[in-house]
This record gives C-alpha cells, sequence and structure tokens, in this order.
C-alpha cells in the first residue's frame, strides 16, 4: 500500500511540474510568440494536430492572434480567418509571410476583442501536397485550428466562433460551416462569411473572365488533385504541358504585389491555349471529384453571409449567385452585400460589415435576411 501511494503522490507531482500547455495540450503542439506584431496585437505562431477527410493526422501550422491586454474573465469571441489561394507549394503558407498581417483582413477583428484563429491548412508550411479545395480535409484542419488556439492560456479563446473567408477561404469557411458539427461537436458555429466564394468548382473554373488567372488556378488545382489521387492528366493537357503545370504549381505563390516572372507568363498563355475547350466538368475523375468538393446549398448552416463583387474577373458573381438564391431557397437566411471592387480586395472592402454582422450574431440579434433583393 505504500508504494502505491508513492507512485500515485510522484505521478501527482509530475503533472504539476509540467507546463500548463504540456498538460492540456491535445491538439496543440507548439505556440511561439511573434515579436513584430500590429500595435495592440499578441500572436502565436502555432502547430497543431489535425486529421484529413481520409483520418489521416497531419501536424499543419497557422496564426493565432488576439488583444493584448489582460485575459478577460470570460473566454473570447474567436473568429477563424481561412485565408485566399496562397498557391499549394510548401512555401506558400501565409504564416511564413512577412506580409501576414498586412495581408490579412481577419486580423482586422482583432481590435474589436476577437481572438483569430489563422491555418495555413494541409500541406502549406509543412512537407505533404496541398488539398487545394478539397473540401472535408480543409475545414478539419480549420476546426482543429479552433481547438488548438482554447490550449494557448494567453489567448483565452472560448468555444464558440464565427468563421470568416475570402475567395479559396471562401469555400474553406463554407465546407467548415458543413463540417462543424459533426466533426467539432464541442466547438459551436454562430455565423458564416464568405466573401468571393468558389461554390461550384468546375463553374468557377470555367466562367472567370480572366483567363490567365483561371489557368494558374487550374494547375494548382491538377497539380494538386493529380498528386494526392493519381487522377491522370493525359486527358487534358499532354506531357509536355504536364510539365507546364507542375512547374506552375511547384514555383509559384500567389502575389498581387509583384509581376509575374516571364517564364511564369509564358507557362500560363501555354496552359491557357492547352484548355481553352477543356472543361473539368466532362473530364473523369476530375468532373465527379470537382461536384463532391463543390458546395451544397442544402448542407451549408445558417446564418450566412456572402459578399460578391459584380466586377469580379476570377469567383464569377453569376455562379455566386446562383449558390445565394439556391441558399435563399432552403430558407437559410443569409446577408448579401454587393460590392464593386476587384477580387482581391472583396474581404477588404466587406470588412467593417462583416465584423459587425459576425458581432450581432454573438449578441444573439435575429439575423437579417436579403433573400428577396436578390
Amino acid at each position: 500500500m505504500r508504494h502505491l501511494l508513492a507512485a500515485v503522490l510522484l505521478a501527482i507531482l509530475s503533472a504539476f511540474s509540467l507546463p500548463a500547455s504540456a498538460q492540456q495540450s491535445r491538439y496543440l503542439i507548439s505556440a511561439d510568440p511573434i515579436a513584430d506584431t500590429p500595435p495592440g496585437v499578441q500572436a502565436w505562431r502555432v502547430q497543431y494536430w489535425t486529421t484529413n477527410g481520409n483520418g489521416a493526422r497531419f501536424a499543419v501550422t497557422g496564426i493565432v492572434a488576439a488583444p493584448r491586454e489582460a485575459i478577460p474573465p470570460r473566454p473570447r469571441r474567436v473568429i477563424v480567418w481561412t485565408h485566399g489561394a496562397w498557391g499549394v507549394a510548401e512555401k506558400c503558407a501565409p504564416s511564413l509571410s512577412p506580409k501576414f498581417f498586412a495581408a490579412t483582413a481577419g486580423i482586422d477583428a482583432v481590435r474589436s476583442g476577437y481572438v483569430v484563429v489563422a491555418p495555413d491548412y494541409i500541406g502549406l508550411a509543412n512537407p505533404t501536397m496541398h488539398p487545394f479545395l478539397v473540401g472535408a480535409d480543409t475545414a478539419q484542419s480549420v476546426l482543429d485550428g479552433v481547438r488548438a488556439a482554447r490550449e494557448i492560456p494567453g489567448a483565452a479563446a472560448g468555444s464558440r466562433f464565427a468563421v470568416w473567408g475570402e475567395s479559396q477561404g471562401g469555400h474553406a469557411a463554407l465546407w467548415t460551416a458543413i463540417s462543424a458539427r459533426s466533426y467539432a461537436p464541442d466547438l459551436t458555429l454562430i455565423g458564416t462569411a464568405a466573401a468571393a466564394p468558389p461554390t461550384d468548382l468546375a463553374a468557377n473554373l470555367r466562367e472567370g473572365s480572366d483567363k490567365n488567372a483561371r489557368a494558374l488556378l487550374l494547375s494548382f488545382t491538377l497539380h494538386s488533385w493529380s498528386t494526392l489521387y493519381g487522377f491522370s492528366l493525359d486527358p487534358i493537357v499532354n506531357r509536355t504541358n504536364q510539365g507546364i503545370v507542375r512547374r506552375l504549381a511547384q514555383n509559384n505563390c500567389v502575389n498581387f504585389d509583384k509581376k509575374p516572372k516571364l517564364g511564369t507568363i509564358l507557362g500560363i498563355l501555354t496552359i491557357v491555349r492547352a484548355t481553352k475547350n477543356k472543361d473539368i466538368a466532362r473530364i473523369e475523375p476530375f468532373g465527379s471529384f470537382a461536384r463532391a468538393n463543390s458546395i451544397d446549398a442544402a448542407r451549408v448552416p445558417g446564418p450566412l453571409l456572402i459578399a460578391q463583387s459584380s466586377n469580379d474577373t476570377i469567383v464569377a458573381p453569376a455562379v455566386t449567385r446562383k449558390f445565394a438564391k439556391a441558399v435563399c431557397r432552403r430558407g437559410t437566411q443569409l446577408r448579401w452585400i454587393d460590392m464593386t471592387g476587384d477580387h482581391g480586395a472583396s474581404a477588404r472592402e466587406s470588412a467593417q460589415e462583416t465584423i459587425g454582422w459576425i458581432t450581432s450574431r454573438f449578441d444573439g440579434n435575429p439575423p437579417p435576411n436579403d433573400c428577396r433583393r436578390i
């Protein structure tokens, strides 16, 4: 009996000697403070565990930001920022960029008292292929990012959260809404906001009016899906152009501040010509996979906000509006924001109204419904 009591006492003392994060962490691997942050913001570069849609486990990364002030008596409200397309190469992770804070519209919410969780997703800043526009894989990495943030004592993140994303991140936000209840019942989603979201993937890759942007995004998609799932590119491009697709995806991160290199321009023009009459909706297995990872309006819970510019040349406005009408037919409460700027400004242009809408959801106010005017 004496030996048993000694063993129990040793176990208790050992537990108390561990850091709080080591005692409590189930998802969080590490949280390293970031020195250079915007005024009033504290942030951590995090690594945490997630699983993909097939249950495989991955260590992924991201950034968690919170107000630089005393920990409040109640847990802070959480917004998950789901980023737009930065690329599919490991080096393209937003958390690796020195411009992360300037480029991340969601950081504005920290000034309103929110914890902002900004996942990189699987395959960015970690050595596996990024599942570009793959719904379940992305959603689960987003939800596990919230869980990881809750294990950072200084963040004081609560279990109630909203998700807000732009472009690829709009697709991620909608998939997060679809997956939240089943994958993360310990969390409570209070609202979903999507700026310029790709909803019908094949239609978006076909109907965006900027053919050069379409070619680059198609290259990201083809490289990601063929690498992860073994889909042959032969029905879409010949062997020479398959090499160009790979190089475009492996060598390029999206950068709105710099003009692309000559080799990138020539590669994009080649893919524009090679895919001019190709519609992945009609080419298997790409068509079926695109449909499986598009957004089913019937599965997206409300309340919902969608912001879309009528001048967007990358995410076709008509495709987004068609999706919004389908959501409304399901009786989902939808806030619709019309904009006139370019695609890259979608979240910035709608940020003030979106953060206000999210705050109203946390406050428990009845959500507005714009379905009659869409």
